[in-house]
């Protein structure tokens, strides 16, 4: 869509409403962009809005072929009475639609009232998973709308000839990022309410870097970045020291994550099945932290000790791998450091070769005390 507007035509009036009418229509062509459908491989991070009016974010990168694995993000303000857990007190707006958001989006109690929400009202958000032998809360394709991926949003933000000040905060930050830490501009996308262009002053900016050595280079980059007083850490527990994954910029606070290039996904929906056998509670040794900064995160560890009688395990069924589905749980352990887990044991069976393993989830939502602290 091109504008041509003669300056010479208009008086100085005229151009300024021009040049209004402009920037409103640019910034409605801008918000109305997505990935087409046909052309989208779901990746972690991505979001979605459903025809519904529902918007949801896809979970990890395996996926059934006429839906997506995803978690709910937004709801429409006349679907909220439906859904009985606490809301924050902010409102949210896309195009002409008013949204709300839980206070609490990963707890199992939570996931428990989406999945009874859509099984009773839109069942075709229900799926039950083979693989799992559960219920899970995907998408239909048929049923999304707009898709936004972080990578695209971040290209079209850079076209806006006028930005507002969040967004120049957020572009001003990345640049910042990408030069100190060699990572191409390419390889960043944005995330959250500014990509979806429904962000208000008071908006994180939220970024993804896609690759694993890229988000290592850039997580140098941020912490060089605090020690020289340009950018600020910012912790509210500890697993938020651990991780390092949020801070403030020009009084703004920030937040990034990882996402996996395509070269990067070798998983694919439907070679792999899960069977859930028990909780168990104990503490290991991390052995490799380098899948740690994705959704799920993985963990590979040794040196399981149980912490309870009810977690000691026969040899052959001690797990080789600690599994989060809840993203803040992410990178919060290193190679060689002890951790404390408490999860769900599963029998891992690879389907192709009959290979078997064992480990361990963390956000299965069957359980409040699920967890992966650092010792």
């Amino acid at each position: 869509m091109y504008f041509i507007i003669g300056t010479y035509f208009c008086s100085e009036n005229v151009f300024k409403s021009c040049n209004i009418f402009f920037r409103f229509s640019f910034d409605f062509y801008w918000r109305c962009i997505k990935t087409e459908l046909s052309n989208w491989i779901p990746a972690d991070g991505d979001t979605f809005v459903t025809k519904d009016g529902f918007i949801l974010n896809t979970f990890g990168y395996e996926h059934p072929k006429d839906r997506v694995f995803a978690f709910l993000k937004y709801i429409p303000a006349e679907f909220k009475d439906l859904f009985n857990v606490q809301m924050l007190k902010r409102i949210w707006s896309y195009k002409t639609k008013k949204l709300f958001r839980a206070e609490k989006l990963y707890t199992a109690k939570n996931y428990k009232t989406f999945i009874e929400v859509f099984r009773k009202n839109f069942p075709d958000y229900i799926y039950y998973c083979p693989m799992r032998k559960k219920e899970l809360i995907t998408a239909p394709l048929n049923l999304i709308d707009d898709v936004f991926v972080p990578k695209d949003c971040l290209k079209y933000l850079r076209k806006i000839g006028d930005p507002d000040s969040l967004q120049t905060k957020a572009l001003n930050l990345i640049d910042m990022i990408s030069e100190t830490s060699d990572v191409g501009l390419g390889d960043f996308g944005m995330h959250g309410s500014i990509a979806l262009n429904m962000h208000s002053p008071e908006s994180d900016i939220d970024f993804v870097v896609y690759g694993s050595e890229n988000f290592r280079k850039v997580e140098k980059s941020i912490a060089e970045l605090v020690n020289s007083g340009k950018l600020v850490y910012l912790f509210s527990n500890r697993l938020d020291k651990a991780r390092k994954f949020q801070g403030r910029y020009m009084n703004k606070i920030f937040m990034y994550n990882a996402a996996r290039k395509p070269h990067e996904i070798e998983t694919e929906y439907g070679l792999t099945r899960f069977t859930s056998i028990a909780p168990v509670k104990f503490q290991c040794t991390v052995i490799d932290d380098s899948e740690a900064i994705f959704r799920p995160a993985t963990y590979k560890i040794k040196n399981y000790k149980s912490l309870e009688l009810t977690s000691d395990l026969q040899i052959d069924k001690v797990p080789d791998r600690v599994i989060s589905n809840i993203g803040c749980y992410r990178n919060i352990a290193r190679k060689e450091s002890e951790i404390k887990v408490a999860g769900n044991l599963e029998r891992v069976e690879i389907i192709n070769t009959g290979e078997i393993y064992y480990q361990v989830v963390v956000g299965t939502a069957n359980s409040e005390e699920e967890y992966i602290w650092p010792m």
